[in-house]
């Protein structure tokens, strides 16, 4: 039988004769076969195909329907129009398809039975197993209804109703899991939520609910007595998900987030948390993201006992009940294309607050503003630092306060032989409420001439000077006399230039390509009065195999290496299919004999270094190891040990890690101090959405590494063990955090965390 199509038109009544046959009746009442079991909602996918858009030209008449259908009866008398074999109807972009289809001209109803589908403008379809709906297709009844939302998620009841674009279904469920599993069989959905009444507007795009519970796995559910969400990822307000744990510090919390949507650019959460063991915190956290940038504000606030004095027991006599909270600030805005600003503000109200309620580990707190300018070969920036310690012992008084720092730097090419210049000023004023104060400028030029000669050797040229200016204010009260410098203004001069040659050489080998790199530097820079200057930036030094040949080994300006040295190293890389290893070693020598003001332990004091290296192994994406050495020149004792291993896949790997820093260093030397620590972190997929997963953090430090240490050389510091469940559309977990060290309120013990995550479920 040859496929028919009919245009019927609303407005005028108009139906050609010739595709018109007499029919008696008008639609048939519906089989039993046809009516839906009584029970649960069915959210399963139905057999039947998304009718295509319509191929035909649309009419203007925003009225007129197109039918297209097998077959197409017309009963003149009782002017009732039937479509029957794979019915297809299209008004504007609303699309309906179905085994049969009986339109009564003089109601203007239209009934539709058998493998219904309709789909909207906005692509949600709806699924029935019979629909009556008004002849504009808009408005209707559906029976074993099923609504796949093209936002994500999907609608089940025994019967819905349209009416105005609006859906409101009965006896519903609602779901954003996938319903099939990986062999594509019907399976329960993660979660679902079942509802006496859901109404659902398109326009508004959320979901409302009456009477509702949400049921995990199929069992246990939570009453929501009124509840809505958005649908489709978009925000609006409302609650979040719930955050439950248990601390011995806090005893049980309880937090509720309750999410404002101020603007589709800018948001607010108001977090309460309720405790058993001390009184309530808020929380709050505002982000905005505009046409300059983004930035981001967070805010915690309560009431309890707290001890500034963290040397003495915590006692009603040494304690008070006070304020305490944190400030958390982050943003960055690009003014320009080339001038961009940000901020960084960490602000806590006494030292142990953030650990007590595991809000941070950080000890101390640094904040930044920046305003920087960038373009292909100058950069200036102005920064302004300052710090909160929240360690033991260390004063506040003696926290520098950097305001400001500014920094100047450009390259050009030098025009004549092809070598590069780059020019650098920069300032930087340091003060402390009960310490040192002290300025610094300079200006500096460095020029760098490269070369490849015609046997492949890599040839660079550097020449550096540097004229530097300093004042310092209060230098005794610095306790280390190395870091203090000469009071008042000190001038100082400085010069190097140096001459580095790489020759890299390749082959084959093992099927595969290594490469052998012997590298000689040479630098030559005349003796300094480093020590009449104030140290404030290069005071962690350390030979490693990063700086190993670095014009300055120092970190920062305040210290500059002089004399002459030699350094030699040998980079070493071979590459097999699947396979990968780096590596590379390295030692200096000094031809003065004058003593170093590097400090002992550093690796070099003496005029030969020690030997420092570093070895990178990758086998495919199963495992990476990464080991840095330095070995004392002497007796060959490791004084820095550290590896770094991986080994396993995203699903289910182990992490390893192992410092010890054994290098001799007096405890003066704060910024040098030694320890020992090894790292173990893991996570074993069980099954296809269950892991378990852990980590632990150990201090090994003891009287070897520090000499005022009273540890045994096993000490755990803190460990999490949890057991997570996440498919697409959930995550369930529960963890047991340890803590093991009590600094005032922020006491030992373990704390217990339950995780319940709802995906795509809008925010």
């Amino acid at each position: 039988m040859t496929r028919k199509a009919l245009l019927l038109s609303a407005a005028l009544g108009l139906l050609p004769a010739a595709q018109a046959r007499a029919q008696e009746t008008a639609a048939p009442p519906e089989s039993p076969a046809q009516k839906p079991e009584l029970g649960q909602p069915d959210l399963q996918d139905r057999p039947v195909e998304v009718p295509p858009p319509s191929t035909a030209a649309g009419s203007d008449n925003g009225n007129e329907i197109q039918f297209n259908a097998d077959q197409i009866d017309y009963d003149f008398e009782a002017e009732i129009v039937t479509a029957s074999g794979d019915v297809r109807l299209f008004r504007r972009s609303d699309r309906l398809r179905a085994d049969r289809v009986v339109w009564n001209r003089k109601t203007g109803q239209v009934t539709a039975v058998g493998n219904i589908v309709i789909v909207n403008p906005e692509g949600d379809a709806a699924y029935g197993d019979s629909i009556e709906l008004t002849d504009s297709l808009k408005d209707g009844v559906v029976e074993n209804m099923l609504v796949v939302l093209d936002a994500g998620g999907r609608i089940a009841a025994r019967r819905g109703t349209r009416e105005g674009g609006i859906i409101t279904v009965e006896n519903a469920a609602y779901t954003p899991c996938t319903v099939t599993d990986s062999a594509n069989c019907p399976k329960e959905p993660s979660w679902k939520i079942t509802a006496d009444r859901v109404v659902y507007s398109p326009n508004k795009r959320r979901i409302r609910y009456t009477g509702a519970r949400v049921s995990v796995f199929g069992i246990a559910s939570i009453p929501l007595p009124a509840f809505s969400h958005p649908v489709g990822g978009q925000s609006d307000d409302g609650f979040l998900m719930p955050d439950l744990r248990y601390s011995r510090t806090n005893g049980f919390q309880f937090a509720l987030p309750y999410y404002f949507s101020l603007a589709p650019n800018r948001d607010l959460t108001v977090t309460p948390r309720v405790f058993t063991g001390v009184l309530p915190m808020l929380q709050a956290e505002y982000r905005e993201l505009n046409r300059l940038g983004a930035f981001k504000v967070s805010a915690y606030g309560t009431y309890s006992r707290r001890s500034d004095d963290l040397t003495v027991p915590l006692t009603p006599a040494t304690s008070k009940t006070d304020f305490r909270g944190y400030l958390d600030g982050v943003g960055r805005f690009q003014l320009s294309p080339n001038w961009a600003a940000s901020a960084s503000i960490r602000l806590a109200s006494d030292r142990t607050f953030l650990r007590r309620y595991d809000i941070s580990r950080d000890d101390r707190l640094r904040n930044n503003i920046r305003l920087e300018r960038i373009d292909p070969d100058s950069y200036f920036s102005i920064n302004a630092w300052a710090v909160q310690t929240l360690r033991v012992g260390e004063r506040q008084g003696l926290q520098p306060l950097a305001l400001p720092e500014v920094d100047y730097r450009r390259r050009m090419d030098d025009g004549l032989i092809g070598g590069r210049f780059e020019f650098q000023l920069n300032s930087l004023a340091i003060g402390r409420a009960d310490g040192q104060d002290s300025q610094r400028a300079f200006a500096s030029a460095r020029w760098d001439l490269r070369r490849l000669t015609a046997w492949g050797q890599e040839l660079t040229l550097t020449a550096y000077a540097r004229g530097d200016a300093y004042n310092a204010s209060d230098t005794l009260t610095t306790a280390v006399a190395s870091y203090r410098g000469e009071e008042g203004f000190r001038f100082r001069g400085i010069g190097a230039v140096a001459l580095d040659m790489k020759w890299p050489l390749i082959g084959e080998l093992f099927g595969g390509t290594q490469r052998i790199t012997p590298r000689l530097q040479v630098v030559a820079a005349p003796p300094l009065e480093n020590l009449a200057v104030p140290n404030e930036d290069a005071r962690a030094v350390d030979l490693e195999d990063s700086n190993l040949f670095a014009l300055n080994r120092f970190p920062g300006y305040d210290r500059f290496e002089d004399s002459t040295r030699f350094t030699w190293g040998v980079d070493y890389a071979l590459y097999l299919p699947g396979f990968s290893l780096d590596a590379n070693i390295g030692q200096s020598y000094r031809l003065s004999s004058s003593p170093s003001i590097f400090p002992d332990g550093t690796g070099l004091t003496d005029r030969v270094s020690d030997i420092v290296g570093r070895t990178v192994v990758r086998f495919r994406d199963f495992v990476s190891v990464t080991h840095r050495y330095r070995i004392d020149k002497d007796g060959f004792a490791f004084r820095r040990n550290e590896v770094d291993a991986a080994l396993g896949s995203r699903e289910t790997y182990l992490q390893l890690g192992y410092l010890r820093l054994n290098r001799n260093i007096g405890p003066a030397l704060e910024d040098l101090q030694d320890r020992e620590e090894a790292r173990i972190g893991g996570r074993v997929k069980v099954a296809r959405f269950w892991s378990v997963s852990g980590s632990i953090l150990i201090d090994l430090t003891d009287r070897n590494e520090d000499v005022t240490s009273q540890a045994d050389g096993f000490e755990p510091v803190r460990h999490r063990l949890g057991v997570t469940y996440e498919d697409d559309c959930l995550r369930l977990g529960l963890t047991w955090k340890r803590d093991y060290e009590t600094t005032g309120d922020a006491r030992r013990g373990n704390s217990y965390i339950l995780s319940l995550a709802f995906k795509n479920l809008g925010r």
